[in-house]
């Protein structure tokens, strides 16, 4: 259940109640495609650096180690150690970006596992299933993600099959929900708004389903190409017909920046590979910038990555320190970065609820937008 405690313009701040925790808004959910960070990270560290939630994919835990496997472990949570709420997104994404070979039906799709070639077919009722036994704590809706960009008549009627499969995916959720073997009975459902970058789509789409009085809802579809521009336009667009009382989730999005703008446009909820992938690659964010720490000037640097945080990595080792793990390839010197950089990203959430709390969001977003952004 999602409660608004207050609102400065468009911006929200809020508290999502879950069978496994309240999760305080705006967040960045840290993500675990396989049931881990990649980057070595655990749900141990995981409490360590502020994480809220966890994101885990239904699409590649189907194919490895199974969500049959994954049920008999108990679910995600006995599975992996991590006791807070738990997101899984539906596999749609990963269906039509990662499957080389595709059939979409009214039924569902059919495809090719990228791991082995294996042919799989995946629906509404197989997502929520194989969702089920992940035991997440929420579920996300099978939806279909298009290609950008797509024909007006094509994301017309995509976004209308996105419509049929989402009551597909809740009354499944309701029959699954009840049965007695379920891990977690109390599993809440999100549907997705889609409709490409054409308003008029995307606002009669979220009309829709918001008919359907779910959990949440969630924007798809975008950082697939679009501008950022355009991004921003369709979360205006979208965003009076989104249900007040409802917690909002802009998925896939994004860099700090687009947070900031997203927030100061009425979204709640995010989740972006971003922080740990450039962190892997030694492209760190700090509060004065995005760092390379490749470059040869941090060779004798012995500062701390970033004066003004607080993590375990800034508060113990020097750039120097983390150049050298870089330059030999060490294994720790991603997982330091990754610690670091998923540590920013959620005080960066934690500094945006202070703001709101104490009404000065606007104030501080326009000093800090140029900052998070610049390369030093």
């Amino acid at each position: 259940m999602y409660r608004l405690i207050k609102t400065e313009n468009k911006a929200r701040r809020g508290e999502f109640e879950t069978p496994h925790g309240t999760i305080q808004t705006p967040a960045f959910m840290n993500v675990a495609t396989c049931a881990a960070i990649k980057g070595g990270l655990s749900a141990l560290d995981l409490k360590d650096i502020k994480c809220q939630v966890m994101l885990s994919n239904t699409y590649h835990l189907h194919l490895r180690p199974t969500d049959k496997v994954v049920k008999e472990l108990g679910g995600l949570h006995k599975m992996t150690g991590w006791d807070g709420p738990i997101l899984t997104d539906s596999g749609g994404f990963q269906v039509f970006s990662l499957a080389k070979l595709r059939n979409i039906k009214e039924e569902g799709v059919t495809f090719n596992s990228h791991i082995n070639g294996q042919k799989i077919f995946m629906g509404p009722e197989e997502s929520m299933q194989i969702q089920s036994n992940l035991g997440s704590t929420i579920a996300m809706a099978f939806d279909e993600c298009v290609e950008n960009p797509a024909t007006y008549e094509y994301a017309k009627q995509s976004a209308a099959r996105t419509t049929r499969w989402l009551e597909r995916c809740k009354k499944e959720m309701q029959r699954l929900n009840a049965l007695p073997d379920t891990i977690n009975p109390k599993q809440m459902l999100f549907g997705i708004n889609q409709g490409c970058t054409y308003d008029d789509i995307r606002v009669e789409h979220m009309k829709e389903i918001a008919k359907l009085d779910l959990d949440g809802y969630a924007i798809g579809g975008l950082a697939v190409g679009e501008t950022a521009e355009e991004m921003y336009r369709i979360i205006e667009a979208v965003e009076p017909y989104m249900p007040k009382d409802k917690i909002r989730y802009l998925m896939g999005v994004g860099t700090p920046a687009n947070i900031i703008e997203a927030v100061s446009r009425g979204v709640d909820l995010f989740d972006c590979v971003m922080p740990s992938r450039n962190a892997r690659h030694g492209h760190l964010f700090t509060s004065q910038g995005i760092v390379n720490i490749h470059n040869a000037k941090y060779t004798l640097d012995t500062t701390s990555l970033d004066e003004a945080c607080d993590c375990p990595v800034c508060r113990n080792f020097s750039k120097a320190y983390l150049r050298h793990l870089f330059a030999a390839n060490e294994m720790l010197g991603m997982r330091l970065g990754v610690i670091h950089n998923l540590y920013f990203y959620n005080q960066l959430m934690e500094t945006i609820r202070e703001q709101l709390d104490q009404g000065t969001f606007a104030q501080w977003k326009d000093q800090t937008l140029p900052l998070v952004s610049r390369r030093i």
